[in-house]
Formats: structure tokens, C-alpha cells, sequence
């Protein structure tokens, strides 16, 4: 049984004269958090319309749990879940009310549709607010019912395009705990986010897709060290920058760099710095990077509109 939840090879998309996604290659592992990060109009909505059946691509191939999303869409969808970027649920209806709407709707029973809502309001945390009008709940209560409906009948597949936009700190933190807990269950989740934290808490392995194009692919540890190693740095009283001296984090090389800085005379405060994926996301997305490719041997690319 192959290991592959998602296999994407070649895939190209156009609208008009603008070229969305640009001869991307994925693979996403079965059980695995992968996030796609890039800018707005980088092409990750795009992405997630061609690999859960909502729009076709041009040319290539995408395949989902071994189904092909071109010629088996009907298959395809049978195993996925997409959770959008605004919260897909009815207002004036329950917690209960909307799930149970939902699985009525997969085919379940009345009773299997009841017994269902039941579970999933008590696995994503809504039991005490169940019979209260979703048109009371928080933005993050909102999220959770709309994650529990993704699940009304498992998937084999979460997508989840921006799935925390909006929410506050601690309801985006929440979120993230769920999220992990349903990969660890089993499920695949493909997540795209704006939020550089929100990848390196969740993801596996993070793709940077940048005008259409993936531009790097690794876990966050792997692409941080593209980007270069740690640093000492010595600051002033207001927080500039004064010096900075490269080390590989060991006790010696801590040493070593902090006997450069004296014998420069460096006054300040001393901080050790390590890469960031805000440093990952600005180095692989700056215009002049994306065009030559200095980071990661890309080639050329056009620009493009999601």
C-alpha cells in the first residue's frame, strides 16, 4: 500500500493570462501535518480547489488516496473533508441541529445521525453549548463545529484552507491542539496558512509556494538551515543590531564568538539568534530570490494571481 496521501506531478493552472500554479510537484504522506506557505495570490487556494475536485487543472496530475482527482473525482470525494476559510455552518440552527443536518445528509439513519452529533460535539469540546443557536458562538467555537462537520463521516484527508484566520491567540492555539490530535488519529491533514507560527507548531513538512511555483519543501528544522546557522548578535539600549558574529550554537563556538566580541570591544546586550521561518518566508518569497532562484536553484518564474 503506497504511503502517499497526496501525489501531485506537473500540475499547471491559468486564468486568462495569469498563471496560478506553475509545475508543482507534491507528495504528502499518509498521517502526516503538510502546510503550504506562501504570500496572498501565491496560488494555495488554487491548489486546494484542484486537489479536492472544486476546479481542474490544466495540465499534470493529482491523485488523492490513489484516486485520481481528474478522472475519479466521485472517489476522491468520498475520502476528504475541506474546511474553508469562513466557517461553513447555519446560524439559526444548533450545534446539534447542523450536525445532524450534515449527516442525514452523508446517508446516516436519524438515530446514527444523533448518536454521531453527540460523539463529535464531545471530541471537539461544544457538548455544553450543543443546543445553543451557532449564531452565540465565538469565532473559535464557530471553527470547531465547522472541523466537527468535516468529520461527520471520517476522512482520509482534512484539508484546511486558512483554517485559523480571524481567531484570536488562545482560540488559535486551541485550534492547533485539535488539528495535531486528528493527525495523530490518522488522518492526513493539508493545511495553508498565512501564519509562519502556525506551521512550524503543526506541520510535519512545510512547501513555500511562491508565484505559483514550490520554491522549497522540508520539515521547519530543515529550512531554517538553509537560510544559515545561529548567530550572537549585541544590541544597544534601544534594540539596534551592533554586531554579529556567525556560531554553531556549541558551549566552544558560543565562546569563541563571545572572545571575537570582546576583542572588538562590543558593548550591549548579548542574544543568541536562530533562524526563524519568518526569515525562511522572506528569503524564499523576496522578488529578487524568486527570480533567481539563489536559494533553491528555482527557475525564472511569471508573475501569477491566486
Amino acid at each position: 500500500m503506497s504511503t502517499a496521501a497526496i501525489d501531485v506531478t506537473g500540475l499547471r493552472k491559468r486564468f486568462g493570462d495569469h498563471t496560478v500554479i506553475d509545475d508543482i510537484d507534491l507528495t504528502v504522506h499518509r498521517g502526516e501535518v503538510f502546510a503550504l506557505l506562501g504570500p496572498n495570490g501565491a496560488g494555495k487556494t488554487t491548489s486546494i480547489n484542484i486537489l479536492t475536485t472544486l476546479t481542474q487543472a490544466d495540465s499534470g496530475t493529482a491523485t488523492i488516496a490513489g484516486f485520481d482527482v481528474r478522472t475519479q473525482p466521485v472517489a476522491v470525494q468520498q475520502r476528504i473533508s475541506l474546511t474553508g476559510q469562513s466557517a461553513a455552518v447555519d446560524d439559526a440552527l444548533s450545534a446539534t441541529e447542523n450536525v445532524v443536518m450534515f449527516a442525514r445528509l452523508s446517508g446516516l439513519s436519524v438515530r446514527a445521525a444523533r448518536r454521531r452529533a453527540s460523539e463529535l460535539l464531545d471530541r471537539f469540546g461544544l457538548s455544553d453549548a450543543a443546543s445553543r443557536r451557532v449564531r452565540t458562538y465565538s469565532g473559535g467555537m464557530r471553527r470547531r463545529l465547522d472541523l466537527a462537520l468535516s468529520f461527520v463521516v471520517t476522512p482520509e484527508v482534512l484539508f484546511l484552507d486558512e483554517p485559523t484566520t480571524g481567531l484570536d491567540t488562545r482560540s488559535r492555539r486551541d485550534l492547533w491542539q485539535l488539528i495535531r490530535s486528528l493527525a495523530d488519529a490518522g488522518t492526513t491533514v493539508f493545511l495553508t496558512t498565512q501564519y509562519l507560527e502556525e506551521a512550524d507548531q503543526l506541520a510535519d513538512r512545510i512547501a513555500v509556494l511562491n508565484d505559483g511555483r514550490i520554491t522549497a519543501v522540508g520539515s521547519a528544522a530543515e529550512l531554517k538551515s538553509r537560510i544559515g546557522g545561529d548567530t550572537v548578535e549585541v544590541h544597544d539600549e534601544l534594540g539596534g543590531l551592533l554586531r554579529s558574529v556567525p556560531t554553531d550554537g556549541t558551549v566552544t563556538g558560543l565562546r569563541t564568538a563571545l572572545d571575537q566580541l570582546d576583542a572588538q570591544g562590543a558593548e550591549g546586550t548579548v542574544t543568541l539568534r536562530r533562524p526563524t521561518l519568518d526569515d525562511v518566508f522572506l528569503a524564499l518569497t523576496e522578488p529578487d530570490i524568486s527570480r533567481t532562484g539563489a536559494l533553491v536553484g528555482a527557475a525564472p518564474v511569471q508573475e501569477s494571481a491566486e
